[in-house]
């Protein structure tokens, strides 16, 4: 069976990129789409270093957008995952980390439509950045050369309901207080309480803007890397109940 799935592989040039990452609208997509790329037909390869390193940050971004709106409209491209997976065992080059929540509604992985090997994926509850999360992050951009780090909450957050109602549970608790100067920085005139749906993804919104100000404040590294255009730093929301995902 291997020995017929290398065949096959076998059938897209090395040079053709074979990824509907990089697909129509942007510069990078259209010097890699004239080597062979058709949009809609299954890829088989993970994204190569040469792939990545020719895109900018912004370009990287603009596919996240396009994923997620493949997402939305139930067209997401046909991944062949076990492909994926051969082509990306020696190597990885990711062109995004992604620092998100556990909420298993929020995969982030699928919502943007990305295949193995296109982004390094982050999660803990609340879409915190810790001491070792920075350190993770370092390593995937400094390292691993990723474009983009990009914090995404999302709706509905149980860790943000958790900190408003002050939550005391075990190591969760430490955790929830890191999330709770976002409260005291949302600002809004209605009701201020875990019941209120409006408010919670008020503060969601707040803890990721918080998040990017923990992630600058704490890691010259990656603002080095950020000065020097080398990678952008993004925020966004994600919403469960439409599946749109904004950016900040």
């Amino acid at each position: 069976m291997e020995s017929n799935l290398n065949c096959r592989n076998q059938e897209h040039p090395e040079d053709g990129g074979r990824r509907l990452w990089l697909k129509a609208g942007v510069s990078a997509v259209t010097l890699v789409a004239g080597a062979g790329f058709t949009t809609g037909a299954a890829q088989a390869a993970a994204l190569t270093k040469a792939q990545r390193d020719a895109l900018t940050p912004d370009e990287v971004i603009g596919i996240m957008k396009m994923g997620n709106e493949r997402f939305r409209s139930g067209r997401m491209k046909k991944q062949d995952f076990l492909a994926q997976k051969r082509a990306s065992a020696a190597g990885q080059y990711p062109a995004a980390v992604i620092l998100s929540c556990i909420d298993s509604r929020a995969p982030a992985e699928i919502i943007l439509d990305m295949g193995i090997g296109d982004t390094f994926n982050a999660r803990v509850a609340g879409n915190i950045a810790n001491q070792d999360m920075l350190g993770s992050l370092e390593f995937a951009c400094a390292v691993a050369g990723a474009k983009v780090l990009l914090v995404m909450g999302h709706t509905a957050c149980g860790a943000i309901k958790g900190a408003i109602d002050n939550v005391q549970l075990g190591n969760l608790t430490g955790l929830l207080e890191t999330i709770r100067p976002a409260i005291a920085a949302t600002q809004y005139t209605g009701e201020r309480s875990s019941k209120n749906e409006a408010f919670v993804d008020a503060v969601a919104q707040s803890n990721v803007r918080q998040a990017i100000t923990t992630i600058r404040g704490g890691s010259p590294i990656l603002v080095e890397l950020e000065k020097k255009g080398q990678i952008r730093v993004a925020g966004a929301m994600y919403d469960l109940r439409n599946g749109e995902v904004t950016f900040l």
